[in-house]
């Protein structure tokens, strides 16, 4: 869902495309935001919860500058370089956000994270 709402922002082009997949994009994050809490919270035990999710918040907000460095860099380029353009970041985020499943894909799942037993 998150690539191909990426490639809708990286092909959108008009102001009504943009609102639409931020709608898309708005379900989406509710939907998983709230997973991926409640899986911190099943991967440690209760008395390190707290910490379990300082270290997860604090690893989405340093991962999110360098992201945001990337994206502008894509976007309007550095020095005399002129960058891709709008389009780039999305495209190279949904490339990512790809790249991300097929590797979950090939991941191994140890039975005792996903409760089968």
């Amino acid at each position: 869902m998150y690539a191909l709402v990426y490639l809708g922002f990286a092909r959108a082009s008009a102001g009504w495309h943009a609102w639409s997949l931020m709608a898309v994009y708005g379900v989406y994050y509710g939907l998983t935001e709230g997973v991926a809490k409640a899986f911190v919270a099943d991967l440690v035990p209760s008395e390190r919860r707290g910490t379990a999710y300082g270290v997860y918040n604090a690893a989405v907000g340093i991962t999110a500058f360098p992201a945001s460095l990337i994206a502008g860099v894509l976007w309007q380029g550095v020095g005399s370089w002129a960058g891709f353009g709008p389009s780039a970041p999305f495209l190279f985020g949904a490339g990512l956000a790809v790249l991300a499943v097929v590797m979950l894909m090939r991941l191994p799942v140890k039975e005792s994270i996903t409760g089968m037993e």
